[in-house]
Parts: C-alpha cells; structure tokens; sequence
C-alpha cells in the first residue's frame, strides 16, 4: 500500500484499508491484543501507519510501546482506591 493508494481512497475507507493491513501484523506478534492494539495504533497519522507498514522494527516498537500501555492501565484498575 503506497501513499498515492491510500488517498486514492475514500476517507473513511482509509483507516479501514490500513487496519486491515496492520491486524495480521500485529496478530503474528501479539495475538491475545492484536484487535486493541490494532485500534490504538489507528488512531496515529495515516503516513505514520504507512511507515509502520513498510518497516517491521517500527512496528514491533510500537506493538511493544502498545503492550506497555495496556499493561499499565490494567495495573492502575488493579489499584483499589480506598
């Protein structure tokens, strides 16, 4: 997917168009989160989700950056406020 064919696409075809895309990515690398993860890294610039695309250390940096998030908003629901 280049940049050209990204907006050849109708805007809200394109976050669809690169989730599709990301999801087995991520599924090979963190499968329990692949879907919440996927949604995460949506939300960033389209051409930051291009560069993720083409080069694999990113996107594993930000899978792991992803992971780290969740898992410090599963420990601060573990936290019971008294």
């Amino acid at each position: 997917m280049t940049e050209a064919s990204l907006a050849a696409a109708a805007p809200d075809q394109q976050k669809q168009l690169l989730g599709e895309r990301l999801f087995p990515l991520i599924s090979q690398v963190q499968p329990a989160f692949s879907g919440k993860i996927t949604g995460m890294l949506l939300e960033m610039d389209d051409g930051e989700l291009l560069n993720l695309l083409e080069s694999p250390e990113a996107l594993i940096a930000k899978i792991v950056e992803a992971v780290s998030a969740l898992e410090m908003h599963a420990a601060e629901g573990d936290v019971n406020p008294e």
